[in-house]
């Protein structure tokens, strides 16, 4: 898709809440591959920011380095203002940030409960408060709490990937590809989740391939090809934009 770069834009009607996220000119590199050229954005508290992009445009390294786990060789990431680049991403956890990576990555000898009480590591016992809220988002894990985590269906280790990063309390939620390899119905019941999640006060920053779906949800977008920021405008604006439709939507422009 080309297009030619749009200004971020505020919430229709709104001013832009405080930033709680920002990145700013980001560069990463794999050896002597650039995958981030320059990458810049900004989620605010409270929001849902959906980042979107084909395979390969970067996406899943934005999160990566947001959370810690790849460092910029340029560039700056800031949490509330403040340079956290170069800190760990065990770090970053207890600065409040969670990760959902891309494929889950549940404990797969382990227990529902064992890996729920693994994200919540940072604390020095789990705040049964926080497990009863993942139970009470998620009841087939409550149902299953005793049942080894590799054999869960790709669905509920989705719930499980999830409720196992709220368990850290975090303020900040990044997601890598949720709805991956599940069934539509399954997809739904993500996403109303997420938008719960959202509505109890937890800011998420969305990598997604269903970007029907994830634009529904989100406040605004970022639009990534080849490791830059070609669009960025609100979730409405870009999901009604044709360039954006014939891209991620299957459908032709006239």
């Amino acid at each position: 898709m080309e297009s030619d770069p749009l200004p971020s834009a505020e919430p229709s009607g709104a001013a832009a809440p405080p930033a709680l996220l920002e990145l700013r000119d980001l560069h990463v590199f794999y050896g002597a591959i650039e995958a981030l050229k320059g990458v810049s954005l900004t989620v605010g508290e409270g929001e849902v920011v959906a980042l979107l992009g084909a395979n390969g445009a970067g996406k899943s390294t934005t999160l990566k380095t947001a959370s810690g786990m790849l460092a910029p060789r340029a560039g700056e990431v800031l949490l509330h203002g403040e340079r956290v680049d170069g800190i760990t991403s065990h770090e970053l956890v207890q600065l409040g940030i969670g990760h959902v990576p891309e494929g889950r990555r549940v404990f797969p000898r382990m227990t529902v409960l064992e890996n729920l009480r693994m994200g919540a590591y940072r604390l020095r016992r789990p705040d049964p408060a926080d497990l009863d809220r993942v139970f009470t988002l998620f009841p087939v894990l409550a149902e299953r709490r005793k049942q080894i985590g590799g054999t869960l269906s790709g669905g509920e280790q989705q719930m499980l990937a999830i409720g196992r990063a709220l368990m850290g309390k975090p303020e900040l939620l990044l997601l890598d590809e949720p709805s991956m390899g599940l069934a539509p119905l399954i997809v739904q019941q993500i996403f109303e989740i997420l938008k719960e999640i959202n509505a109890q006060g937890t800011t998420l920053l969305l990598v997604e391939q269903n970007a029907s779906r994830a634009l529904a949800l989100a406040d605004r977008g970022y639009v990534l090809e080849t490791g830059s920021v070609v669009m960025s405008d609100d979730a409405d604006a870009l999901l009604a934009d044709p360039r954006i439709r014939a891209a991620y939507l299957g459908e032709s422009v006239e």
